[in-house]
């Protein structure tokens, strides 16, 4: 059948059916991204149904590791609005990251080596909600004003404009 082909597995997500409800776009402005690994992250129905509607917030997240174990930091996602009972909810408490054994390890070794930093990318929503995480290298502020500069450079060469 045509969509087994497209699964990665019998119970593996299709990532051609999946759709981006929230990007860090500063992430790849402000690091050079080095790794990158998608995981599962352990949510609850109401905060599910949030981030499907594009209520959550990458800005300023980071994965620290507690114990061995990912753990996604400072990332807001509001409460669901027709949830009932939400009194006591916070939008920003951390949330744990579902990651195999061997790309914990390998993450866990990349944040310890000096400089690198592990940080959301993008959430993804399908049948379930993943979550792109990167491992990468800060960028020096001359890296950045070349990378603004070549993009309005080929910003006017597509609009013909002389440069």
């Amino acid at each position: 059948m045509f969509l087994g082909a497209l699964s990665s597995g019998l119970y593996g997500t299709m990532d051609m059916f999946m759709k981006i409800v929230a990007k860090n776009k500063r992430a790849s402005f402000d690091y050079e991204i080095l790794e990158q690994i998608e995981a599962g992250i352990l949510l609850t129905g109401q905060e599910v149904k949030s981030a499907r509607g594009g209520n959550i917030d990458l800005k300023g997240s980071y994965v620290s590791f507690v114990t061995g174990k990912p753990i996604l930091k400072n990332t807001s996602i509001q409460p669901y609005k027709y949830a009932s009972g939400l009194s006591d909810y916070d939008p920003n408490h951390d949330r744990e990251l579902l990651l195999k054994r061997k790309e914990c390890d390998r993450l866990i070794g990349l944040s310890q080596e000096k400089g690198i930093s592990v940080f959301p990318i993008e959430v993804r929503s399908g049948r379930t909600i993943k979550i792109l995480i990167g491992a990468g290298r800060g960028r020096k502020k001359l890296d950045k004003r070349h990378r603004i500069k070549e993009r309005d450079i080929n910003r006017r060469l597509k609009r013909g404009e002389e440069v």
